[in-house]
C-alpha cells in the first residue's frame, strides 16, 4: 500500500493502522518518524502491544546516529571492506549487500524475540538495529583474531582466517573450492593429490601450522591441481568425502539440481510480465511450509484492501486516494 505520511490524512491513517498492528517497521534516519508524529512513543500510546522496529545506518543512539546509511558505506565503516579481496588489492566490498540483508535479518530476530516477550507479558517494545552493527556482528572471525591479540585482520582472498586449506584452488580450466578443515581431511587430501608425505611435514602437521604456512601450502596444492581439469578434481575429492565445490555463476546456480530440488526457484504470474521466476524461501517449515502464492505487488496495489481491513469506509478511502 502507499500513503503520503507528510500529510495529516496519511499520518492519521498510519496511526489507525498501527492500533491493530502486531509489528511496525521503519527505516528512516533516527528522529524522522518522531518528527512526523509516528515514532515509537506515539504508536505505543495507541497500541502498547505494538512491536516497533527501526532499521537505520548507524542506530538510534550514538554520535553518528543522524548519518545516512548505505550498504557500501556500512561495509566500509564496519571493517568488512578492509578484509575483502586479495592481499594488496584496492578496497573491495562483498559481492552481495551483506549489511543491508544482515540488518534486515537481525531485525527479524529482534522482532520475533519481542513478539515472544509480548505473548508472555502483553507489552510491546522498540527494536533497534543498523547496517553498521550488522556488519560488525557478522565479523566473527575477524573480531576473534583481533581480540586474541594476533594483529589487525587483513584480506586473505578466498582463504580462511582459522583453517587451512580452506579456499579456492586453481585447476587446469579454472578454480574449485576445498575445505580440508581438520587433520583427518587434510590427510585424505594429501593422498588424493599423491603426496601423503605432506601430512607428516612439520609445516603442515596440524591446523595452526597449516594456517601459518597457508601460502606455501596453497602453492604446493596448485602445483598438482593445475595439471587436471576441475571436473576431475571435484570427482576425486568427493570420492574421498573431502568438502569441495565448483564456483558457480548464477546461471549455474539456478540450474543446479540441488537448488531446484529445494525450491529456491519459484514461478509466479505477473499481470504485465507474464510468468516470471523468483527466489524461493531458504526456510523450510514442516507444519507451515512457505509457498509462493503471490507475486510482489505493484506500487499501491493493495492500498484500498488494507485500509478496508483496518476499518476504513469507502468514503474515507476515496477521500484519501483523492488527497
Amino acid at each position: 500500500m502507499v500513503l503520503d505520511i507528510k500529510t495529516d490524512a496519511g499520518r492519521n491513517a498510519v496511526l489507525r493502522l498501527a492500533e491493530s498492528a502486531d509489528v511496525f517497521i521503519e527505516n528512516s534516519r533516527p528522529g524522522v518518524m518522531a518528527d512526523l508524529g509516528l515514532g515509537y512513543a506515539a504508536l505505543a500510546a495507541r497500541n502498547p502491544q505494538v512491536v516497533y522496529a527501526s532499521i537505520s545506518g548507524y542506530g538510534q543512539t550514538g554520535p553518528d546516529r543522524a548519518k545516512g546509511g548505505l550498504d557500501l558505506i556500512a561495509q566500509a565503516v564496519s571493517g568488512i571492506m578492509s578484509v575483502t579481496g586479495a592481499p594488496g588489492s584496492p578496497p573491495m566490498k562483498a559481492g552481495v549487500p551483506l549489511t543491508d540483508l544482515g540488518a534486515a535479518l537481525f531485525a527479524v530476530t529482534g522482532i520475533l524475540a519481542a513478539l515472544i516477550h509480548r505473548h508472555r507479558t502483553g507489552r510491546g517494545q522498540h527494536v533497534d538495529t543498523s547496517l553498521v552493527e550488522a556488519g560488525v556482528a557478522l565479523s566473527v572471525w575477524e573480531a576473534t583474531e583481533y581480540f586474541a591479540g594476533t594483529g589487525v585482520p587483513e584480506p586473505l582472498g578466498s582463504a580462511h582466517r582459522m583453517v587451512a586449506p580452506y579456499q579456492a584452488i586453481a585447476c587446469a580450466d579454472g578454480y574449485v573450492t576445498i575445505g580440508a578443515s581438520n587433520d583427518r581431511l587434510f590427510a585424505r587430501l594429501c593422498e588424493v593429490l599423491g603426496h601423503p608425505d605432506w601430512a607428516q611435514m612439520p609445516e603442515f602437521a596440524d591446523n595452526p601450522s597449516r594456517v601459518r604456512n597457508r601460502t606455501m601450502l596453497a602453492e604446493r596444492i596448485e602445483s598438482v591441481t593445475r595439471h587436471r581439469p576441475k571436473r576431475v578434481w571435484l570427482e576425486a575429492f568427493e570420492s574421498r568425502d573431502i568438502p569441495c565445490g565448483p564456483i558457480n555463476t548464477y546461471a549455474e546456480v539456478f540450474a543446479d539440481p540441488q537448488i531446484v530440488a529445494r525450491e529456491m526457484v519459484v514461478s509466479v504470474e505477473h499481470p504485465t510480465l507474464g510468468r516470471i521466476r523468483a527466489l524461493g524461501s531458504p526456510i523450510k517449515l514442516s507444519e507451515t511450509p512457505p509457498a509462493a502464492r503471490r507475486r510482489a505487488p505493484t506500487l499501491g496495489e493493495h492500498t484500498e484492501e488494507v485500509l478496508r481491513e483496518a476499518g476504513f469506509g469507502d468514503k474515507e478511502i476515496a477521500e484519501l486516494c483523492k488527497s
